[in-house]
Formats: C-alpha cells, sequence, structure tokens
C-alpha cells in the first residue's frame, strides 16, 4: 500500500473518531447509506454526555420508505431499554392514532426522535445535546426522504424548524422545511394527560389533525 493510501486511511479514522466525540465536527450529508450505519455509530457517539449512561442509542422503527415520517422527543426508559421509539403508553396511542385513518406503523410511517440518548429521568433535552444529535436526525430524513413529516410536540417542531411558538398555536397547520410538508402535532404523551375527546380538547384537535394527514397523503398518492 502506498504511504499516500496510508495516510488518507489515518485521516479518514481520526475524522471519524472526531465525528463521534466532539459535537463540533460536522456530519456531512450523505455520510451514511443505511440506517444501519447510522445506529452503529450511535451506540458508539458521545458528541454529548447522554451517551454515558445509555443501555442502547434509539434510531428509530417502522419502514425506513415511508412516505410520512413522525418525529418525537427523545428516548424514555422503556426506549432505551429496547432500542426503539415510542414503544411506551404513547407509542401504544400512537399507533391507535394512526390506525384510526388506516396507517400501519410498522408500513405506513417511519418513527424516530430528535435525539437518540435517553435524557436522565426523562427531562427536556438540552439545546446542546439537540444540536449534537441533529446531524443524525438530518441523515434519517435524507434516507427516508419522505413527503410528509409529522412533529410530536414542541421539542420535535424546535429542533427542525426552529419555530418557538407554543404547540397549541401552531399544531395542524401546514409548515414547510426544505420543500417537505411538516404539521406540528400533540405529543402522544400530551394526550394521555388529557383524556377527554370533547370538541376542543387535545384528543378531539389530534382526530382533525390525523384525519387532515391522511387526506393530504392520499392526495398526494393521487
Amino acid at each position: 500500500m502506498s504511504e499516500e493510501k496510508q495516510l488518507n486511511l489515518f485521516n479518514a479514522d481520526i475524522n471519524q473518531n472526531s465525528m463521534l466525540t466532539n459535537p463540533r465536527t460536522p456530519i456531512p450529508p450523505g455520510s451514511y447509506k443505511t440506517m444501519e450505519e447510522i445506529a452503529k455509530d450511535c451506540n458508539q457517539c458521545h458528541r454529548c454526555d447522554l451517551g454515558k449512561n445509555r443501555t442502547n442509542a434509539v434510531i428509530g422503527r417502522g419502514n425506513p420508505q415511508a412516505k410520512i415520517m413522525i418525529i418525537g422527543e427523545g428516548p424514555g426508559q422503556q426506549e432505551d431499554e429496547r432500542g426503539l421509539p415510542f414503544v411506551g403508553r404513547s407509542g401504544q396511542l400512537l399507533d391507535k392514532v394512526l390506525e384510526s385513518v388506516e396507517l400501519n406503523s410498522d408500513r405506513d410511517v417511519y418513527i424516530s426522535n430528535a435525539i437518540r440518548c435517553r435524557p436522565p429521568h426523562n427531562r427536556t433535552p438540552l439545546v446542546k445535546e439537540i444540536e449534537a444529535c441533529k446531524p443524525y436526525l438530518l441523515e434519517q430524513i435524507r434516507l427516508v426522504n419522505p413527503q410528509i413529516i409529522l412533529l410530536t410536540g414542541a421539542v420535535a417542531v424546535r429542533t427542525l424548524t426552529g419555530e418557538r411558538r407554543g404547540i397549541s398555536k401552531i399544531r395542524g397547520q401546514w409548515m414547510e422545511w426544505e420543500g417537505r410538508l411538516c404539521m406540528p402535532i400533540f405529543h402522544p404523551a400530551y394526550l394521555l394527560r388529557n383524556s377527554s375527546k370533547e370538541p376542543g380538547q387535545p384528543k378531539w384537535l389530534m382526530w382533525q389533525d390525523i384525519q387532515t394527514v391522511k387526506a393530504k397523503l392520499d392526495e398526494l398518492n393521487s
């Protein structure tokens, strides 16, 4: 092997190590070809301190070629243990919401989070944690290439769009990000805390929103 080729390989190893340990090192678009590659690096990642206590990095579940991508906040305990997003009570409710308009969480959507490691005591992710992890999310979006992105809760909205208005003021409204249709919706955990289905209440509003999403998907498909 030539000296030049050896140096190139050496530099590649240095760059890879820096990507996984230094949040200031960019992860360029196109760095990953598969979700499996992202998962491998995320499980070795220490771009922020959350990696010190993780059991599993939580990458995604569902169909990686789906036309709808759903982005949540961050993993909880069950997600950390299983390495999958939205598998607790919130996830069960999300699946039911999707099923109400004949969408299947394994077939019709791909689900991920703003961050891939669980914050201590399920606290809200810090800005520096979100920014350190965001390149992985952007790579996931690039690979899935969804037509519609659903942003569940304020953290997901701020992470992707920078929008800081409260979720109750912007939910159900179409937004555009990088040429894609995005809709902020309530996080399923919020719906669990607000059980009323009366008109105007969160569960009723979610029902309106998910119908709007399904109608838009049908329009795009036609």
